[in-house]
């Protein structure tokens, strides 16, 4: 497919990056009024632009990942230049219906959420979409699932989607740069214990996703009794870990709220 991406913003660049390198056939285009921080991507064969309706009417499909308050402005630029086109916007907030009503009903809409890991082809991606577009929302899903896993989602739960697989990153990270920390402290040499870290988070995920069982079921695992194992999980919920974790999503989620 011909793919334009209008915002190249953290988001916006990890997906055409992830699309450059992950799939084959596709021509990419990203836009950015200040092209300077995004020229790099031409390396990877993205056309890169301050325009953004440059090649505009040769896409199939226009990724959004833009803010919610650029969402007139970008439409109203855009919408004379395309018509029937595939809009797949990653607007956290912007209803489909908001955004059938503002296109006229002139173009198929799709909701998604990706989060940064799309540039590993590592993303969550959860996507909506209604039953009168539901070829394009498959096509959507055929995309996405290139670049991670791509799960379809009531409507609804869509500002929870953002919390949970966006947001969600920056909670994992924050776990892996505490487990780092510890490792400095019990004697490694900060690269070492990014790495065991990392691994080791990577590796539980690629447990529970291919397994497919609930985590406890996992952790009964590791844990043997009277073990360092379970000492170290019980103390950690003692100090709140699961509640904090648990407590800081909901907070999230009330802020999408607002």
């Amino acid at each position: 497919m011909n793919i334009h991406i209008i915002g190249g913003g953290n988001l916006g660049v990890a997906i055409a990056l992830g699309l450059a390198n992950y799939t084959t056939g596709n021509q990419l285009t990203i836009t950015r009024r200040n092209t300077a921080q995004i020229a790099h991507l031409a390396a990877n064969g993205i056309t890169v632009s301050g325009n953004n309706i440059e090649n505009i009417a040769n896409a199939d499909m226009v990724l959004l990942t833009i803010k919610p308050y650029q969402v007139d402005t970008v439409l109203n630029e855009i919408l004379p230049h395309i018509s029937n086109k595939i809009i797949a916007s990653a607007v956290s907030g912007v209803s489909l219906e908001t955004l059938h009503q503002k296109t006229k009903g002139a173009h198929p809409i799709v909701r998604i959420m990706p989060n940064i890991a799309a540039q590993f082809a590592e993303s969550a991606t959860c996507i909506s979409f209604s039953e009168q577009n539901k070829v394009a929302g498959a096509q959507v899903v055929a995309l996405f699932n290139q670049l991670g896993t791509a799960v379809v989602i009531e409507e609804k739960l869509m500002d929870a989607a953002t919390v949970l697989g966006a947001c969600g990153t920056a909670y994992a990270l924050r776990y892996i740069r505490a487990s780092m920390q510890a490792g400095i402290e019990i004697g490694f040499d900060a690269p070492t214990a990014l790495a065991i870290a990392s691994q080791t988070v990577k590796g539980a995920a690629k447990m529970a996703l291919d397994e497919k069982i609930h985590p406890e079921q996992l952790i009964d695992r590791v844990t043997t009794p009277q073990g360092c194992t379970i000492v170290g999980l019980n103390e950690m919920e003692h100090q709140g870990f699961s509640s904090a974790l648990i407590r800081g999503i909901k907070t999230s989620l009330q802020k999408i709220k607002e």
